[in-house]
């Protein structure tokens, strides 16, 4: 099999059917956090939709959530006085129904629910992240941090989506969510992950995924200390180096680890094997590998091989 079109079944085992099990309940939890949002803060009547991989159609198997913005309006009090305060009393009105864990700007949501009988609340792969409009445009926002120096970061969703999704290399940036997390790269963030496939590949949209890859990998082994990227939504107010310091030197290792796969044992060393007559996606046999992929959700892979 060309490596291209490995690579192009790979993507394809990781792609949802539209009426996946697996959307669909994101959906269906979509809608019920919606509504106690609005419910619970009823006088303010904030902005709440998509964001995340399901916006920037991004979004893989093998790791997938929705980022849910719960936005508030520039002049509105009521659901707190200020960022600080946004952020715990939304946290506390999901406390209400569900098990809820601090992250960086976001509230993760679980369900309590499952707890008796798992031993742990159940993932429902969705990310709450509340904010407030900083003037009435309803353009940018500003987020409470939890974490770093900043107690707030000045963003805009809008501009976070589109530079994205009309970058012309979705597809690179998905194959390398996955290479990502089947190298267990935890310290790298995906947003800066994008960032820099976005950078890398900004020459190379033409280019196919297998060369696109390789490049990415090439740049990450070989240029740590240079690796940069701002926030398109706030290149000088937002300073992304302190998350790139963190992963620097774990991009660059895998990077030639990666690379060092190929050469020696080919593409399946990267992603693992596939079947030459594997249906993509489609049919009895393309639903089997789909859900043996979803089922690394909670127990993601680690490389295939290792140097």
């Amino acid at each position: 099999m060309k490596p291209n079109d490995y690579v192009k079944k790979i993507l394809a085992r990781q792609t949802f059917d539209d009426d996946a099990r697996e959307l669909k309940e994101l959906q269906r939890r979509g809608k019920e956090l919606e509504k106690l949002l609005r419910n619970h803060f009823s006088e303010s009547s904030p902005k709440i939709r998509w964001g995340g991989s399901m916006a920037k159609r991004t979004m893989i198997r093998d790791s997938y959530d929705g980022d849910m913005i719960c936005y508030f309006p520039h002049g509105d009090t009521t659901a707190g006085a200020n960022l600080q305060e946004i952020y715990e009393n939304t946290e506390r009105a999901l406390g209400r129904d569900y098990v809820v864990e601090r992250k960086a700007s976001a509230l993760r949501v679980k369900d309590p629910s499952t707890t008796s009988i798992k031993g742990f609340a159940e993932d429902l792969h969705i990310d709450v992240v509340p904010g407030r409009f900083t003037d009435d445009a309803e353009q940018d926002v500003f987020l409470h941090r939890t974490t770093g120096e900043k107690e707030r970061l000045r963003t805009n969703l809008d501009m976070h989506i589109a530079h994205i999704r009309d970058s012309g290399v979705v597809d690179a940036i998905r194959l390398m969510k996955l290479w990502k997390d089947r190298n267990g790269l935890r310290n790298a963030k995906t947003f800066v992950l994008e960032l820099l496939v976005v950078k890398f590949l900004r020459n190379r949209r033409s280019a196919d995924l297998c060369t696109q890859l390789e490049h990415v990998w090439a740049e990450l082994r070989d240029s740590p200390d240079g690796l940069a990227v701002e926030d398109p939504a706030n290149p000088s107010g937002n300073d992304l180096k302190p998350i790139v310091d963190e992963c620097r030197s774990e991009l660059s290792t895998a990077a030639r680890n990666t690379l060092w796969q190929i050469d020696e044992r080919g593409w399946e060393a990267v992603f693992g094997p596939v079947d030459d007559d594997e249906v993509e996606g489609k049919g009895e046999d393309g639903r089997a590998s789909l859900g043996a992929a979803a089922a690394q959700v909670l127990n993601p892979t680690k490389p295939w091989l290792c140097r």
